[in-house]
């Protein structure tokens, strides 16, 4: 089962919603995607720490075999 991406930054979004979020379908099949996440709440945090927080967002969407969500190229960074 595919996901959009609009389903992708809805969830992101929730926890993230002063982000700004740019969702890319990189293989055009609804189960490969690059993110990129810029949020001020990342400040202080390093990169495995951002990341992390992101995939939290993401709850059971990448869970193994039956995720939705079967890959995501994501980058994540605070504002500048």
């Amino acid at each position: 089962m595919a996901i959009s991406p609009e389903e992708i930054e809805t969830l992101i979004r929730a926890k993230f919603p002063e982000a700004r979020i740019t969702i890319t379908d990189i293989a055009g099949d609804g189960n490969h995607y690059a993110a990129e996440v810029i949020d001020a709440s990342f400040r202080g945090m390093n990169r495995v720490q951002q990341q992390r927080a992101v995939y939290a967002a993401l709850k059971d969407k990448m869970a193994g075999s039956q995720g939705a969500l079967h890959a995501l190229a994501l980058t994540t960074k605070a504002p500048d």
